[in-house]
């Protein structure tokens, strides 16, 4: 288990840092001046504690009415006042918490390098349940339901009971040897559970059984080393009516119908981080720090930024008139979603902004792999 996360980590960071054996690697683009045309404000800013920065953890943050709740990595998590940043009850779980928050049901859960889950009340911060499944979790559960579903790093998609922790069902995927750190976040869709994997499937199950609906190979692995060959799509899915979107690892971002898992169109983009859409298009951190915007309804590009080549970029987000970024060095970057021109930027620490900016109406939060989490409010323009 040890040796195989450590080829995992060394496969990830060889990936990410855009290895060449003719050329040498692009270093990180250097930022420019912007004129700021959008307001942000940063709101109020709190510690959590970090530790997960060598580890690449994607700890996160989700909310929900006037409370977000955050996790650290070393063990505690937090319910803060969404407007103040005021803690409203902290708990400590005792594990080297890996994966989360997610939350639903009243639930937040949490889960840990060895397989731990962690259920607690969304109110008060007590446990209500804890489990042990086989495998490291990184990506937050799906809480739906009367069920907590999680993917964990080896290649299973659990479901537990929501009300005592109990396996419901478990689908297997074949892992490859090497595989980038990172599992999809499942995402519901009507009666189907929908996640990624480290072969560069899209598979799509039932919720009551995991019955396998379809399976669309999103990803396929090429090349003649094993690098060459990684394929994983670690990035949750976006639905949207009766059509999926997904995007992998060294593969293709692509269009897929919700009830059968046809792929409807497909275009050559490698991502790691993800994507996300909004009525018209879709928003895709590339794996070489390009953000480029694609139009729904056939994939063509409607435009491509390159200012943040090779800065690590974050899953995007949705905010407002912007679509909005973190990358390796702390920046929050805000991009036009008409054009992809810069409309503001933030800096709200110096470690690595790596899980997907909350977006809350008109506030948007971030926390970064040092544990400072910092909430923005957004709108209007810089010039007022």
């Amino acid at each position: 288990m040890n040796f195989r996360r450590s080829l995992v980590a060394l496969a990830a960071l060889a990936a990410l840092a855009g290895c060449n054996k003719d050329k040498d690697v692009e270093p990180p683009a250097e930022l420019v001046d912007i004129e700021a045309t959008l307001a942000v404000q940063k709101i109020w800013s709190e510690g959590i504690g970090g530790g997960g920065e060598k580890l690449r953890l994607t700890l996160g943050v989700a909310g929900e009415g006037e409370t977000v709740y955050v996790a650290s990595r070393d063990g505690e998590v937090l319910a803060l006042d969404a407007a103040s940043g005021r803690a409203q009850w902290k708990t400590k779980t005792g594990f080297d918490l890996s994966s989360g928050p997610g939350m639903g049901l009243g639930l937040v859960v949490v889960g840990s390098s060895d397989g731990d889950v962690v259920a607690l009340d969304a109110a008060s911060g007590k446990q209500r349940w804890k489990v042990r499944v086989p495998g490291e979790l990184l990506s937050p559960a799906l809480v739906d339901r009367d069920q907590v579903i999680m993917r964990t790093a080896e290649g299973r998609l659990i479901a537990l009971s929501s009300v005592d922790g109990k396996q419901r069902w478990a689908v297997d995927d074949l892992v490859p040897r090497l595989s980038l750190r990172g599992t999809s976040t499942p995402v519901a869709a009507g009666e189907a559970v929908i996640s990624g994997f480290d072969s560069g499937k899209v598979m799509s199950v039932t919720r009551d059984t995991g019955e396998i609906i379809w399976q669309a190979q999103i990803s396929t692995a090429r090349g003649r080393t094993e690098l060459e060959r990684l394929a994983d799509v670690d990035s949750a899915v976006r639905v949207s009516g009766n059509d999926v979107y997904a995007v992998g690892y060294q593969g293709r971002v692509a269009m897929l119908a919700l009830d059968t898992g046809q792929i409807w169109w497909a275009r050559d983009v490698s991502s790691y981080s993800g994507l996300a859409i909004d009525d018209d298009q879709i928003y895709v951190s590339s794996s070489n720090g390009e953000v480029i915007a694609l139009r729904r309804r056939d994939g063509g590009v409607v435009w491509t930024q390159s200012g943040l080549k090779q800065r690590g970029l974050s899953t995007p987000a949705i905010a407002g008139q912007a679509v909005v970024v973190g990358d390796f060095d702390g920046y929050l970057h805000f991009l036009d979603r008409l054009s992809g021109k810069f409309v503001a930027r933030e800096h709200p620490g110096g470690a690595r902004i790596a899980a997907p900016p909350l977006v809350m109406g008109d506030r948007v939060f971030v926390v970064d792999e040092g544990g400072k989490v910092v909430a923005f409010r957004i709108g209007g323009s810089a010039r007022n």
